[in-house]
């Protein structure tokens, strides 16, 4: 795999401590639900030598580098094609009955950014694009093809929380009768030009929205709505989970789906806990943690991560 293509993973040696004692009894599987470019599975793989990893990841891109990289691991290693939210069904198939280790690590990689011509970044023109996986149909050009004013202005406001959707999604809808929006510079400087002047300064005009765009296309966070509770639901007692979001919408589906794992289910005014109303889970870190600053130095990628992690403590 050439140099330039690694990148380091984000809190890598925090994501080790978590999820090392779930890993280092006999047996042990872990699932990296976002594979990517293998960062964090090597370092597992390496870290703990009897380990059995199944990574998914739906860029087939990312996948067929990161077999060439984790090659040397042999029978140890289980790479499926497919959406996070399809665990459950891949470790039926597999023949996993119950895992000891769940990773997350969402959003859109980095060699998905690097490679300009998929259009996910704003800085550089490319055609409109975004899919993670390249074989899917929809992509952002269509989307801004053939969404109504209304479904435009929805995905705005809720994937990319713009406070400008109405008048981004009514210059779209005029623009584009006169002539089709293909690639990202023709969308940028639509942006920039219904952008009022004293709004430009408060960030770039095409963030928020490539960011919904890109939700949009690869259904970001409705699989991982899916996703979350299937994960738990494939851990062990004593397995654990760690989850690295870049964004409030998904670190919101996180944190929800672990409040409601973590709190006790009796009834109020119960005089005693039954056990079958305890907690599923514990959290194992305070809310959301964040990359220390020296990190951030270093990778800047780290900067807007947040960490959640929980450990199963019963069976349902």
């Amino acid at each position: 795999m050439a140099e330039n293509t690694l990148h380091t993973p984000v809190m890598l040696e925090r994501t080790l401590e978590l999820l090392a004692p779930a890993l280092e009894h006999p047996g042990a599987v872990l699932v990296d639900a976002t594979l990517g470019l293998g960062g964090h599975a090597e370092a597992f793989l390496q870290r703990f030598p009897e380990l059995e990893f199944v990574g998914l990841d739906r860029d087939p891109h990312a996948l067929a580098m990161t077999e060439e990289r984790l090659a040397g691991y042999g029978a140890r290693v289980h790479l499926v094609h497919t959406v996070y939210d399809r665990v459950s069904e891949v470790l039926g198939e597999l023949g996993i009955p119950a895992v000891a280790g769940v990773l997350f690590d969402l959003g859109v990689s980095s060699m998905q950014l690097d490679q300009v011509e998929r259009g996910f970044s704003y800085s550089k023109d490319a055609p409109l694009d975004m899919r993670m996986d390249d074989t899917a149909e929809l992509t952002a050009a269509r989307v801004l093809a053939e969404y109504d004013e209304a479904s435009l202005r929805r995905i705005f406001y809720e994937y990319g929380e713009e406070k400008l959707a109405p008048r981004y999604a009514s210059r779209i809808v005029r623009e584009r009768a006169a002539a089709p929006l293909s690639t990202s510079a023709q969308l940028v400087e639509l942006l920039i030009a219904a952008t009022p002047a004293a709004l430009q300064r408060a960030g770039h005009p095409a963030k928020r929205v490539f960011q919904a765009l890109r939700i949009e296309v690869n259904q970001e966070l409705s699989a991982l709505e899916r996703a979350i509770p299937a994960a738990l639901d494939s851990l062990e007692v004593g397995g654990r989970i760690v989850v690295l979001a870049y964004q409030s919408l998904e670190d919101r589906i996180v944190k929800r789906e672990f409040a409601a794992r973590t709190s006790s289910t009796a009834p109020r005014g119960l005089p005693v806990e039954l056990p079958e109303h305890r907690p599923e889970f514990r959290l194992l870190v305070r809310g959301a943690e964040m990359a220390s600053e020296a990190e951030k130095a270093k990778n800047s990628r780290a900067t807007s991560v947040r960490l959640r992690a929980a450990e199963r403590l019963r069976a349902a």
